[in-house]
């Protein structure tokens, strides 16, 4: 099927309106473009670790939306030049320009898959998608099989590389992992294969830990090595539904004690610096005595906050590492 995208040339002031009409109309949904700077509040929502490009605000917009065959786009594109007009009498809507252009109805959710190609890390781990074979496999290669899905991670980048790295180097058979944003599951279910004696992955989307539910049932990995449950330790200071790793209902402002069932040797977090420095005022008691917090996700021009909060939250810097434009950063509890 072929969509026809509408693009109306407006102002900020009149954006609302415009929308309004388009619901009225039937169209089920708008993209807005505009210049309207974010507020801070807005940034800190976000966790925005990009630098973000501000524009100047020069009261334009641009309202699009695509059409389907169950309309009529001429008689559509007069109905909102007639509004347009209407409009003109009481509020600023600019140009008025409606530009109209076609784009294929494409399937978005699976033609990504052709550019998932196996990767080799570190010499003897191979992350795969499904669909695909390993065509230079050797007899002791950790192969991970997954499908990424709506879930953030096929392990190629530079964050989870670090991450992998770090995992390589300081996980002793036997230890006890806590993922922290698991995503769709690869950190877990590498340090799994790298010898852990049991991994719980925690993220706070459901749809992330399905896919590492599913992607786990995948390389054949029971609950009684690797377990996901979702919850938000920021938010709520427990972890979530699904699990039976209960934490005290208090926050962390309110004691400095909490009655953590389980802790671990290594908790790895490949995040965002503005995610990382928080967590590492509330991550303490889920570590043992000399336990590895080892995160990534970092810009390098954020390095000094992770540092900084970790050496102010009982942890010592023992490790920091750069690819490219990333930073991982392991801290160890005293």
């Amino acid at each position: 099927m072929m969509w026809t995208k509408l693009t109306i040339d407006t102002t900020v002031e009149a954006v609302d309106l415009i929308s309004a009409f388009l619901d009225e109309k039937g169209v089920e949904g708008v993209m807005i473009e505009d210049h309207v700077p974010l507020t801070e509040e807005d940034k800190a929502a976000m966790f925005v670790d990009i630098p973000l490009v501000d524009g100047v605000d020069d009261g334009t917009a641009k309202v699009s939306c695509y059409i389907d065959d169950s309309f009529n786009i001429e008689t559509l594109r007069a109905d909102i030049a007639a509004e347009l007009t209407r409009l003109e009498a009481f509020i600023p809507v600019g140009s008025k320009n409606i530009t109209l252009s076609n784009t294929e109805d494409k399937d978005w959710m699976n033609n990504w898959k052709q550019f998932f190609h196996p990767i080799r890390l570190y010499d003897d781990i191979v992350i795969k998608p499904t669909w695909e074979t390993v065509e230079d496999a050797k007899p002791d290669d950790i192969v991970i099989e997954i499908d990424p899905g709506i879930a953030f991670g096929t392990g190629s980048h530079e964050t989870t590389k670090l991450c992998i790295g770090q995992l390589k180097k300081y996980l002793k058979p036997g230890d006890m992992v806590f993922d922290v944003g698991c995503g769709s599951g690869i950190l877990s279910m590498i340090a799994s294969r790298l010898g852990a004696g049991f991994v719980h992955g925690m993220d706070i989307d459901e749809l992330a830990v399905r896919a590492s539910e599913e992607n786990a049932k995948l390389n054949h990995m029971g609950e009684d090595k690797i377990k996901f449950s979702c919850g938000n330790l920021l938010a709520d200071n427990y972890i979530g539904k699904g699990t039976t790793f209960q934490l005290d209902r208090s926050t962390i402002k309110e004691t400095q004690h909490l009655d953590v069932d389980r802790q671990y040797d290594i908790v790895v977090a490949n995040i965002l610096a503005d995610v990382i420095v928080p967590l590492s005022a509330v991550i303490g008691p889920y570590l043992k005595d000399d336990g590895y917090f080892i995160t990534s996700g970092i810009l390098d021009v954020k390095e000094n906050d992770v540092t900084d909060a970790m050496k102010a939250n009982g942890f010592e810097v023992i490790d920091v590492v750069h690819m490219n434009d990333w930073v991982s950063v392991i801290g160890r509890k005293k």
